[in-house]
């Protein structure tokens, strides 16, 4: 008699989906909280500006993330006949070409003193949100296609090399974005490699270039390290100084959601990168615990799936991704805090900001897409 037929089912990650989705709903309730002031005071009495902007990015992203995670990810790889590239190629020309075009006059904004916009029509973001991406794909990819050089030094430079002309171009004005895309690309590798000791000789010369490109580029990186140094005195260190005032006044329950009194002009434009320290705020202790707790979670669910990915090129996806939100998350935290120098880095989903948040929602629907592919029979 023949046994009883086993059924096959997909391990789509509902957890992460929950996860992802609250975190977007207590940006959008913070970032409401963090800019009703400024959006009346200097958004022609608007108070939900921000909240309005952020909410149609926010639904926008969920709309993709959810498309994106029922197609299967292994469409990526397949070639595209007019073309005669694979998706994962024309994502890495694609975002050098954007990067360019930031330099092109009429395309590329300026705000606060850096060209990082880019102006389509009636469309404005930043074209360094999509290289992140971009990074995650083709890395993954050109490790996917010969597992073995990674074993050599030699493999690593070869990545590198092929990554040098967009990172290149991000660094040119955005450092902060730059160190996101080499902590990205040195996540894969080192995940995507037997041997790890060159990885110390390479962190060697990435810090050993940051500090040559510091010390002898523009001005104001290095005086972003001498606030850091003496915030308390320095002229321009009343931004870090005014959050710490706010995360020291939250206590352990905070003052409450909507009573924060920093948000009031005293931290400038709170509702972006500085958002951790009106958490801390007006939720206190017990609410940025809770906040680090739900990234430790989305980043170890995010791991689950990179271990049971059904090939390769899924596990170290997802483990592109799972290093994108965890060196953003760290980086954030750390300069609302002042443990490290001050750098342009928003907090993944809370912190204002359409592009970004759209984008990472795309990078959440390509995890849930890997889950998707994991099978199982019962």
């Amino acid at each position: 008699m023949a046994g009883k037929r086993e059924k096959t089912y997909s391990c789509y990650d509902y957890s992460l989906l929950f996860l992802t989705l609250f975190l977007v709903c207590f940006g959008l309730i913070m970032i409401y909280s963090t800019s009703a002031y400024s959006a009346q005071v200097f958004r022609n009495g608007d108070s939900m500006f921000y909240l309005k902007r952020q909410g149609g990015s926010a639904l926008l992203g969920i709309v993709a993330m959810l498309f994106i995670s029922k197609v299967d990810y292994r469409i990526l790889l397949k070639r595209i006949p007019v073309l005669n590239m694979k998706p994962v190629t024309v994502a890495y020309l694609g975002a050098i070409i954007l990067q360019i075009a930031v330099f092109i006059p009429g395309l590329g904004v300026e705000y606060n003193g850096a060209k990082r916009w880019l102006k389509l029509g009636p469309v404005q973001f930043q074209p360094s949100d999509l290289s992140k991406v971009a990074v995650i794909l083709f890395v993954s990819y050109i490790i996917y296609t010969a597992p073995k050089r990674m074993d050599k030094f030699a493999g690593f430079i070869r990545v590198a090399l092929y990554m040098s002309p967009l990172v290149g171009l991000v660094l040119k004005e955005n450092m902060s974005t730059a160190i996101v895309l080499c902590g990205i690309m040195v996540g894969i590798c080192f995940v995507g490699s037997r041997k790890k000791w060159y990885y110390f000789v390479a962190a060697f010369f990435m810090v050993l270039g940051g500090a040559a490109f510091i010390l002898f580029g523009e001005g104001f990186r290095m005086e972003r390290i001498m606030i850091w140094l003496d915030v308390e005195n320095h002229e321009k260190g009343f931004q870090i100084l005014q959050g710490l005032y706010a995360i020291a006044s939250g206590g352990l329950t905070g003052t409450g959601l909507g009573g924060s009194m920093q948000k009031l002009g005293y931290v400038p434009e709170a509702q972006n990168d500085m958002i951790f320290s009106i958490i801390c705020e007006e939720l206190g202790l017990f609410g940025a615990i809770t906040v680090i707790l739900l990234f430790v979670l989305l980043i170890w669910r995010l791991f689950i799936i990179s271990i049971n990915a059904p090939d390769m090129y899924g596990g170290l996806m997802c483990t592109g991704i799972l290093v994108h939100i965890a060196v953003q998350v760290v980086i954030n935290i750390a300069v609302v805090t002042n443990s490290i120098p001050s750098t342009g880095i928003p907090l993944p989903f809370i912190s204002y900001g359409g592009t970004s948040v759209a984008v990472l929602l795309a990078e959440m629907g390509l995890a849930l897409s890997v889950s998707n592919q994991i099978k199982y029979e019962r």
